[in-house]
Order: structure tokens, then C-alpha cells, then sequence
């Protein structure tokens, strides 16, 4: 299935009237402020966040799977389910494959089909948490950190592999994230598993093409509950400056204790010029994955008011990689990531919005009360009529849900995959 421009002009021009008065309304309000609306416009247009291609089905806990009709059954059909995301919000302009989940099997036909559809391929993501079938060695106590040479060096090999993968369909960047761990005490030397990582790492970054980037994932628990291997922003900081200079840290929104503050996580990395990328989800308890904003969308908001300085002030960090990693148990995985790329939209926005130099003034007077009352009028502020904007600007849905239910997309996948279909991943 393939939405076209024309029927996304045909539901937009019934909602067009409403939009452009409250489109007036704010940006009156916010020029008077002294915000650039255009500019503003402008960013959110141009911020593009990765759809994984493990997102794209039904996903899985460790109790079970309750499959979603009209799922994506090879890779070219989760392309498409990305066309279908892009074609409506117009911000999600990439794919990031996991491997060997989605292995092509062929590279010009996917390359192509991604290109007409206007994506490209973002990061790509290895997989040493899983004993695929037929394998000799076996991950079950480690990859990277193993104590047998032979199983760490058959995942450095399917590292590598991932690479090679990944250079044939252009993307720049490999994304390592290692469930090595233990669950009891005495079960590992935390030592010894931390140097047979380093020693990886730098085994498969010695591979890196020149253009490309290694980002370590960490996380302080599951599926190990006793110790993981790399558990923190730190140990990742730290392997990341033992590999070089084209090695950062990645941070999962849901890979951190409870209330752990991320946004200063952010600020320091970004100041060491060590943040790669983000991937973006929520939580209530843990790493529960559920839909971006829905359960602490203000400590989204702060998170990104740390980004948007970041990306203002530390030019020795580079372009950060953003991309959704979540799953869709209950939802329409597509209706799920819609809501999520809003969320991120709206909550750069709002980001945008803080005066900056009012908040360090404010910060060097020591007037707390003025620093809470300039970060929650930028909160506050409804900003949906300029994501509305950004998406008509580039093509794209002024109501993405909307437009996905009036199109009947779902009912359509499934009249064509049919209702047992079962995406490839967790």
C-alpha cells in the first residue's frame, strides 16, 4: 500500500480552516515573544527519527505475543510500513535494521524501494543476545564479555558482518547493545568481562569505515539482574574513549533506574563530545516500552531542552542519530509510532521555545523561580499548530491518526498480507 499526496491534500483541506487560525494565533503570540516561527517551522520540518524494523509488528514479552493482523512478513513490507509512517508525518525519514532479523536478500531491490519511498538506512544494529539456529557456540553466558575466545570471537565476527550488511545499503553507523551479564553473585569476575569487552569493542572498531560510528548501548539490568556488563552512561563513556574517536554513547530512554536524570546524563556527554544518538521510548516502572510522552512527557521536554542546548553550544559533538525503539504489544504498531513521532516533535518544540539566555541569566541571578516559570511557559505552550505546519510544508497529514483511520491502512494491510502474517524480530 502506498499513500499518495493527493489524498493527503484531500483530508487536509477539510481541516485546513481550523489549522490556519490556530496556526495564526500562536505564531502571532510567539513572534511577539520574540521567537523566529519560520525557523522554528523549519528544524521541526528537518528532525528525523528512524523507524526500527523490529517496531514494525506486534511485540513481544517474555509471557507471550499477541500477533497484530497485516504485519509486515519480509522486509520490503516493513519498508513499505515506513513509507506509509513518512507519507503522513513527513519525520520519519529513516529505517534502521536489525540483523540478522532483516538480512536482504536483495540489496539493489531494497536499496530501491527505500529511495522511492524517500528513506534511507540509519544505524544498524547487531544481534549477540540471541543463539540463532544451528549456531555452534552459544551466547547463553556472554558474547563480548564471554570467558570462551571462541564465542567472543564469533560475535565480533557477526559484528563485522553486520558492517559489511550496512555499507552495502549505505547507512553510516553500527549500534552494539549487550544483554551479557549475570544473576548471581560470584557468577562473573566484573573485571575480566569488562577488559573482554574493551578488547571486542576495539576489535570490531578497528572494522569501522572511516564515515561511520560505533555507539555502545548500556543498561542496568534485565535480562540479567544481578550485573550487566555495561550498565551505565559512564562504563559506556568509558569504552567509548578506549575505542577512539568515532565511538559514542548511546542513550535508551528506558534503560535507567527509576528517576534517574537524564537530562544531565545528556549535558555531559554532549559537553564531552561523546553522545551518538538516542532511542526514544517511555516507562513506568523499567525498560517497559511503551509509546514516547505518554507516561513522563515533561522529563521528555527537559531532556530535550538539554539537547537543544547542546546542540547550540557543544559543536564538538556531532550530529546526533535518533530513532524509536519500543514495543507495540496492545496498539496498532503503526497508530503507536505516529503517537510516539509526535511526542518527539512536540516535545523539540517546546524546547525550541526556552529563551535561553533568559534561563542562564535567570541561572547566574540565582532566581530559581524565574528558571521554573521559563521552562514551563515554553511547556505550556500548545505547539501542535506549528508540527502541523512542518508536516503540510514537506507534504505530510495535518491528523497523521486521523488520516491513518480515514485511509483504513490497517484493513488495507490486512486484505493484503492477510491476518496471520508475523513480523520477523522479538
Amino acid at each position: 500500500m502506498k499513500i499518495d499526496t493527493d489524498q493527503i491534500k484531500s483530508l487536509n483541506q477539510k481541516l485546513m480552516a481550523d489549522h490556519q487560525a490556530d496556526f495564526d494565533f500562536l505564531a502571532n503570540r510567539l513572534n511577539q515573544q520574540g521567537n523566529d516561527v519560520g525557523s522554528i517551522v523549519e528544524k521541526l520540518a528537518g528532525f528525523q527519527v528512524a523507524i526500527p524494523s523490529w517496531a514494525l509488528g506486534a511485540g513481544g514479552t517474555r509471557f507471550g505475543r499477541f500477533s497484530f493482523q497485516g504485519e509486515p512478513g519480509n522486509l520490503a513490507q516493513k519498508i513499505d510500513d515506513v513509507g506509509l509512517l513518512q507519507a503522513l508525518t513527513q519525520t520519519a525519514g529513516a529505517i534502521s535494521l536489525h540483523i540478522p532479523w532483516d538480512i536482504p536478500k536483495d540489496y539493489d531491490g531494497i536499496k530501491e524501494k527505500a529511495a522511492s519511498l524517500g528513506l534511507v538506512f540509519d544505524a544498524m544494529n547487531s544481534n549477540t543476545f540471541q543463539d540463532q539456529r544451528g549456531a555452534k557456540h552459544s551466547y547463553r553466558h556472554g558474547s563480548l564479555s564471554s570467558t570462551d575466545k571462541a564465542v567472543r570471537e564469533k560475535a565480533i565476527q557477526h559484528n563485522v558482518e553486520v558492517i559489511e550488511i550496512g555499507k552495502k545499503l549505505g547507512s553510516k553507523s553500527l549500534t552494539v547493545w549487550l544483554a551479557d551479564g549475570s544473576n548471581f553473585p560470584g557468577q562473573h569476575n566484573f573485571q575480566l568481562a569488562l577488559l573482554n569487552t574493551q578488547d571486542c569493542l576495539q576489535q570490531i572498531y578497528a572494522r569501522l569505515p572511516d564515515d561511520w560510528k560505533l555507539f555502545i548501548e548500556y543498561k542496568p539490568y534485565e535480562p540479567n539482574f544481578y550485573s550487566t556488563v555495561i550498565q551505565d552512561w559512564g562504563t559506556s563513556f568509558m569504552l567509548a574513549n578506549a575505542c577512539g574517536d568515532k565511538a559514542y554513547t548511546l542513550v535508551d530512554l528506558g534503560h535507567h533506574l527509576p528517576n534517574t536524570n537524564i537530562e544531565q546524563i545528556v549535558s555531559t556527554l554532549m559537553l564531552k563530545g561523546k553522545l551518538g544518538g538516542f532511542h526514544f521510548n517511555d516507562s513506568k516502572y523499567g525498560d517497559d516500552d511503551l509509546t514516547v510522552g505518554s507516561i513522563k512527557p515533561y522529563a521528555l521536554f527537559l531532556i530535550f531542552n538539554a539537547l537543544v542546548y547542546g546542540m547550540e553550544n557543544n559543536p564538538q559533538n556531532p550530529d546526533l542519530s535518533w530513532m524509536i525503539d519500543a514495543s507495540h504489544n496492545i496498539k496498532d504498531p503503526l497508530e503507536d509510532l505516529i503517537q510516539s513521532l509526535e511526542a518527539i516533535q512536540e516535545a523539540y518544540a517546546k524546547a525550541l521555545l526556552v529563551d535561553q539566555k533568559k534561563l542562564q541569566q535567570a541561572q547566574t541571578a540565582h532566581d530559581v523561580v524565574l528558571c521554573q516559570e521559563l521552562l514551563q511557559n515554553a511547556y505550556r505552550t500548545d505547539v501542535r499548530p506549528l508540527l502541523q505546519k512542518a508536516r503540510i510544508n514537506q507534504g505530510g497529514a495535518i491528523d497523521p491518526i486521523g488520516a491513518y483511520r480515514n485511509l483504513n491502512v490497517r484493513e488495507q494491510l490486512i486484505k493484503a498480507r492477510g491476518k496471520n502474517t508475523i513480523a520477523s524480530g522479538l
